[in-house]
């Protein structure tokens, strides 16, 4: 079994950062492309056909790049298709999702407090809103809706709202985030495996067959690329919300979640307009500003105030002299030592999470701080509430953290 664990841990850290390498190469080929587009110009010595060109020097060579709308008039004998980056970050995701979210669905994806299911309901419902989400949007692209470019901006972002919203109603706090990630990757990728790609290929064909191609192909695939373009950054903030329980697991997390793409659209118009030489808008970045400012006073709503360490630290000391350090080490031992010690009992965790020991008095008042975030300010521990720590219980963390750090 000890061999089986390891290989399993291993598997989600090389799964994790395959997902890591190909989104920083689809998510750098898109920042690039998009810049690249935005910066061409139209010069005299275009050739037919011709919709811009840049000049760029890089590495210690200059590049001489010419954009076609539609396509030049002869196909080069050679293509590069930027495709596999999007597919490859996509099935890495999925692969992570499966690891974690699903083989250990009781621990990260089922809150029974929330939405009392079993495992294969909550896995259901993961992949059904998936799929149904990219089918809803492809829906609204091709209506009428899609022919307004605002409108169809408008009407997407209510649906995320609806699904941040949502997603809170059936998971976990940490997995409602992260299915917010895998919604939003999964248009993102569709976009390229169903749309563009084959869009692309469509023009290749009529080339050499010697028809004219048509230009809509052209304009359906960038009003994609446009949509890819402003969900990039809310996605990577997704990727990471895992690790922050102040993100995922407090009451407003669903509007925090919603907010994060208002930051990225606004982040990605700063940049858009720079690259298109049309200013410097910076006011954006103020608007940023504001708007994470409001997310991290929404993670402090209402909801919050609900191997063996032998040795005391200096910062330790002051909470284990608290008045309410034996309550609150109780508590900790009683909802949270199961998995944080040497010998876990709960069932598939067979190691301390993060080799955190919390099953004595030292350890504990050494670990305060993690622990007030964890399970005090935020209902991120225990996971999905397995062991039914009270609010008083949390609310008592709060205090007994409060009181030492004011000692």
């Amino acid at each position: 079994m000890g061999d089986l664990v390891i290989f399993y841990e291993w598997a989600m850290f090389a799964a994790r950062w395959l997902h890591v390498v190909t989104a920083v190469a689809w998510i750098g080929s898109s920042f690039y492309f998009i810049a690249l587009d935005l910066g061409l110009r139209k010069t005299p010595s275009l050739p037919p056909l011709a919709h811009g060109e840049e000049w760029q020097v890089h590495g210690g060579g200059f590049y001489h790049i010419q954009k076609y709308l539609v396509a030049p008039e002869f196909l080069p004998e050679h293509l590069t298709w930027f495709k596999w980056e999007s597919y490859a970050t996509w099935l890495s995701g999925a692969l992570l999702l499966a690891l974690l979210y699903y083989i250990g669905a009781d621990l990260y994806l089922v809150d029974r407090n929330v939405l009392d299911i079993p495992s294969w309901g909550a896995i259901a419902l993961s992949i059904g809103s998936i799929g149904l989400g990219w089918l809803l949007y492809d829906t609204l692209c091709k209506s009428k809706i899609g022919q307004s470019t605002t409108g169809l901006m408008l009407v997407l972002f209510a649906i995320l709202v609806a699904m941040s919203w949502g997603y809170t109603q059936l998971f976990t706090g940490r997995a409602a985030m992260l299915h917010m990630g895998a919604f939003t990757a999964t248009i993102m990728t569709a976009n390229v495996a169903m749309i563009i790609i084959p869009n692309q290929k469509i023009v290749v064909a009529d080339l050499k067959a010697g028809r004219t191609p048509d230009a809509k192909y052209g304009k359906i695939a960038k009003q994609r690329s446009l949509h890819n373009n402003y969900l990039t950054l809310p996605v990577i903030f997704f990727m990471l919300s895992s690790h922050y329980p102040l993100a995922f697991a407090t009451q407003w997390n669903w509007i925090i979640a919603s907010l994060i793409f208002l930051v990225g659209v606004v982040v990605r118009h700063y940049f858009n307009t720079r690259h298109a030489r049309k200013g410097n808008p910076h006011g954006t970045w103020a608007v940023a500003v504001i708007l994470m400012l409001i997310i991290a006073w929404l993670s402090t709503g209402p909801r919050l105030p609900e191997g063996a360490e032998t040795q005391i630290s200096a910062g330790g000391q002051q909470y284990m002299d608290s008045q309410h350090f034996a309550a609150a080490s109780l508590a900790v031992q009683t909802r949270c030592a199961m998995c944080h010690t040497a010998e876990p009992a709960y069932e598939g965790v067979y190691r301390a999470p993060k080799n955190v020991v919390l099953d004595n008095d030292i350890a504990i008042a050494n670990h305060a701080r993690e622990i007030v975030i964890q399970s005090g300010w935020s209902h991120a521990m225990p996971p999905g509430n397995v062991t039914e720590m009270t609010a008083q219980e949390r609310a008592l963390l709060v205090e007994w953290y409060r009181e030492g750090s004011n000692s």
